[in-house]
């Protein structure tokens, strides 16, 4: 005599982990959805500006910046994309001084910060010079240093870097000052000394702080591109979008700001990656 076995189907997953794992991901599908129908409609009127404009050096259309697009990455009849340099061999060299600059700036914004934070009279004295520095425009101390510095890369990475140290400085600062007045305490009456106390407590406190003032930083390097490239930047995206409005090619000034754009929002989206993994518990009770 058999006997057969039915096999139950599994009972669907139920309870508040199962709940809040389709909420994540209905929200994360509804997010994407939005972003895409946003690009479409910006395409489209796009698209539709350059039609009732009918004037390319005013509103190029999409298809006239592709069209530039392939022209500057490859070569065509002997010419080799843009003055030479590929649009990839633009965007690495601006990407190159743009990591240099930001490294150097993040990293005298850092030392920086810390000294102010923690020093009061060191704050007291450099407090208004980095406020006065963060007011200027880049251009306004960019020709005191070709003055100073010529012409080739120097000018250019000084630039990108004082534009990217008062950001991280205040955000330091800041962040150390208000330091968790009872963890500090409690430090020092275990024996920590002073900087034993700023190591292992304060700046552990501020990164997130610290990491909103990197981000800061890196986004006004990028918006200080095309000044420091303004004076001998090809190779440059920016010297690339500099040399292309003299000429009127506004379809080449358009791709070099899309180049500029779309790196930096994935140079953002690193280091927001790389703050989600070293600070964990941000934004979390």
């Amino acid at each position: 005599m058999s006997t057969s076995v039915v096999e139950r189907p599994a009972a669907p997953a139920t309870g508040p982990g199962a709940t809040r794992s389709a909420r994540s991901s209905g929200g994360r599908r509804r997010r994407i959805g939005l972003r895409v129908l946003a690009l479409v409609v910006l395409y489209l009127l796009w698209e539709l500006a350059a039609r009732v404009t009918e004037n390319p050096t005013f509103i190029p259309s999409p298809g006239a910046v592709w069209h530039q697009l392939v022209l500057t990455s490859t070569t065509h009849d002997g010419i080799r994309g843009y003055s030479g340099h590929l649009l990839a061999e633009h965007l690495g060299v601006s990407l190159r001084r743009i990591v240099i600059g930001s490294l150097i700036g993040v990293g005298g914004g850092l030392l920086l910060g810390i000294l102010m934070g923690t020093v009061p009279w060191i704050r007291v004295v450099v407090e208004p010079v980095v406020t006065f520095v963060r007011a200027l425009p880049p251009l306004a101390y960019f020709s005191l240093f070709i003055i100073w510095f010529g012409i080739d890369e120097t000018p250019k990475l000084w630039l990108l870097s004082i534009a990217a140290l008062p950001p991280v400085a205040v955000a330091t600062a800041s962040a150390v000052y208000s330091a968790p007045t009872g963890l500090v305490e409690a430090a020092r009456a275990l024996g920590a000394g002073r900087w034993q106390v700023v190591r292992d407590v304060v700046l552990p406190s501020a990164q997130p702080e610290i990491f909103t003032g990197v981000r800061l930083a890196v986004g006004i390097a990028y918006s200080s591109v095309v000044a420091a490239e303004t004076i001998n930047g090809v190779p440059g995206i920016g010297g690339m979008v500099r040399d292309a409005q003299r000429y009127s090619q506004t379809d080449v000034v358009v791709l070099g700001l899309f180049a500029i754009g779309l790196s930096g929002l994935l140079i953002d989206a690193l280091l927001r990656t790389a703050e989600n993994r070293l600070i964990p518990w941000r934004g979390r009770a």
